[in-house]
């Protein structure tokens, strides 16, 4: 039985481990042990479709906007409009919106914080890096957010068609909440479109308003589309992992949730609800989202595509978006439709207030049971600690305290055991030619010591899951990326820069080898003192606030075993 307890301890730590280990390579990039290696894409592949990416889904009219005039024949002008979390940049060429910079997010830690730690130790006097704002939309990846109108009756103002801007601010001044951009559309198939950027302070979403006017001389019956448009590549963050997803995502409350890889609409092997009367869609990257919102109830059609790359200019890229249909107007008459285009980090507690599920572009793998409760108990002791790496620490004993009597048992278990282990091997060698003798009396061994030999599997069942999830927690909640603890941990989300947290934890699990009994196997003996080594290894690579927590973990078994077994007189 105690071979079968230290056979099924290191199933489930081996498992556990292949399982952390395959995330770590989809993290990086590589392909997973379990499934295909899916289509590479390359980061420096070209921008998109076309200049004007491309057009959007075909709708119910079948119609789609005119193509777009070749690179720079067409009247351009770029704005950028600042506020105290964004940086956006609009084309005036359809009113794209190209590029957002968030700058309270980095790509890098800011040197003014770690350097400062650095120094404090010795090792680092001046500034290795310049950090730069983490930009959203950009021109590398032709990524882009994108509305127009469609209309059965022919061409209207799209995402091509050139506009003009109407003078105002462009940067959020002190003392002022809202800063709004204005942008005028030529008439085209008797239509007039208006749109006004409206960026509002701390918020990052953008207020889009369509205003259109019906400037002919007979009935129309325009849609509007919105759509986000980006290359296929995969984001690598600052925190040397990459996006666990990358690409569109939709949602309505029919369908709830639903997540569409590249490879999937190159193979269109796309299954979504084209209808439904609720939902947003989204393109997904590790930690940062952008969504096009509209909360307010009415039919609409979602669509997700691939828009084929122009030879010699740019390559593919993928298309997901909203087409509303607006009233009939008649001529002299206007309408309005309102949305809202979200560009910014994939805090949880902020998303689910901005639109129904919103929350879930916040991508926790297949644990996301485990990791959304656990990422709430984290959030609420960070509200009272403030410090990421020491609520790691208050999490582990909260869990601790809870599985006290639980793991006090599997202690004692085996305490005990360590305890009769020279009696065991004395019957052991006595009785090495009578097996079944053997067992027989080894069971009654325990029975008279009141020993359970599996006992203390169940704290390790209890565990792993935990950990695990924490490990999905780490990867994807944004508040935790770039978060300092103490010293030279400057960034939780990422390996020790310096491997001391992964070689104390491997010091302190060397240590519950020797509290624990002895196996009876020569061989056995060697691999209970090689296995923590090797784990110790493997915790090289795995973010610094999960060793944090398997080390406080290892901190906490000790002192409670080692109280166990002097109560006991084990020694």
């Amino acid at each position: 039985m105690t071979d079968i307890r230290r056979t099924v301890l290191w199933v489930v730590f081996t498992m556990s481990l292949v399982l952390l280990w395959d995330g770590w390579q989809k993290h990086n990039g590589h392909p997973s042990m379990f499934s295909p290696a899916p289509k590479a894409v390359s980061t420096s592949a070209a921008p998109a479709a076309s200049a004007s990416g491309g057009t959007p889904a075909v709708t119910a009219t079948g119609q789609a906007p005119a193509t777009a005039a070749a690179p720079g024949t067409a009247p351009s002008e770029k704005i950028t409009i600042r506020t105290d979390v964004l940086a956006v940049t609009v084309d005036t060429l359809g009113g794209d919106i190209v590029r957002a910079e968030l700058p309270h997010y980095l790509t890098s830690p800011d040197p003014t914080v770690t350097d400062q730690l650095l120094q404090m130790v010795g090792l680092q006097k001046k500034p290795a890096f310049t950090p730069q704002p983490v930009v959203l939309f950009n021109e590398a990846q032709h990524y882009r957010a994108q509305t127009g109108l469609v209309g059965a009756q022919g061409p209207l103002p799209a995402h091509n068609t050139p506009m003009t801007a109407v003078p105002g601010e462009r940067e959020l001044k002190a003392g002022q909440d809202e800063v709004k951009l204005r942008l005028e559309s030529p008439e085209v198939g008797g239509v007039k479109l208006v749109k006004t950027f409206t960026f509002k302070r701390g918020a990052y979403t953008v207020g889009v308003t369509h205003e259109v006017v019906n400037v002919g001389s007979a009935p129309v019956t325009p849609q509007v589309y919105l759509q986000l448009v980006r290359d296929g590549s995969h984001v690598t963050g600052g925190a040397a992992f990459t996006p666990s997803f990358t690409g569109p995502a939709v949602y309505n409350d029919k369908s709830k949730f639903q997540t569409i890889k590249f490879e999937d609409i190159d193979k269109n092997k796309v299954d979504i609800d084209k209808q439904a009367g609720d939902g947003w869609v989204a393109m997904i990257q590790h930690y940062f989202a952008s969504a096009w919102l509209v909360n307010e109830p009415g039919n609409r059609e979602f669509f997700v595509r691939k828009l084929p790359g122009q030879p010699g200019q740019f390559g593919d890229s993928y298309a997901t978006g909203l087409v509303f249909t607006l009233p009939t107007l008649a001529p002299g008459a206007s309408t309005t439709q309102q949305a809202q285009l979200f560009a910014g980090p994939q805090e949880e507690n902020k998303l689910s207030a901005l639109a129904p599920g919103l929350e879930r572009v916040k991508d926790y793998g297949k644990l996301t049971i485990l990791a959304e409760p656990l990422f709430w108990l984290l959030d609420k002791l960070h509200g009272f600690i403030g410090n990421w790496g020491w609520t790691i620490v208050a999490l582990v004993v909260l869990l601790k305290i809870a599985l006290y009597w639980l793991n006090a048992s599997a202690y004692k278990s085996m305490a005990r055991m360590k305890a009769v282990a020279p009696r065991i091997n004395e019957m052991k060698e006595r009785l090495k030619d009578k097996p079944q003798e053997m067992q027989q009396e080894m069971m009654k061994i325990y029975r008279e010591e009141k020993i359970n030999p599996i006992g203390g599997c169940l704290p390790i069942f209890l565990q792993m899951p935990i950990f695990m999830a924490l490990y999905w927690v780490l990867l994807s909640t944004v508040e935790m990326r770039q978060a300092p603890w103490i010293l030279w941990i400057t960034d939780l989300s990422v390996r020790d820069p310096y491997f001391i947290l992964p070689l104390l934890m491997m010091a302190t699990s060397l240590f519950q080898v020797w509290l624990n009994p002895p196996a009876a196997d020569p061989m056995q003996q060697k691999m209970m003192w090689i296995m923590p080594v090797a784990f110790g290894v493997m915790f090289f690579v795995f973010p610094s606030g999960l060793v944090l927590y398997w080390l406080t973990n290892n901190i906490l078994s000790i002192a409670q075993q080692w109280l166990i077994n002097k109560r006991l007189g084990v020694n």
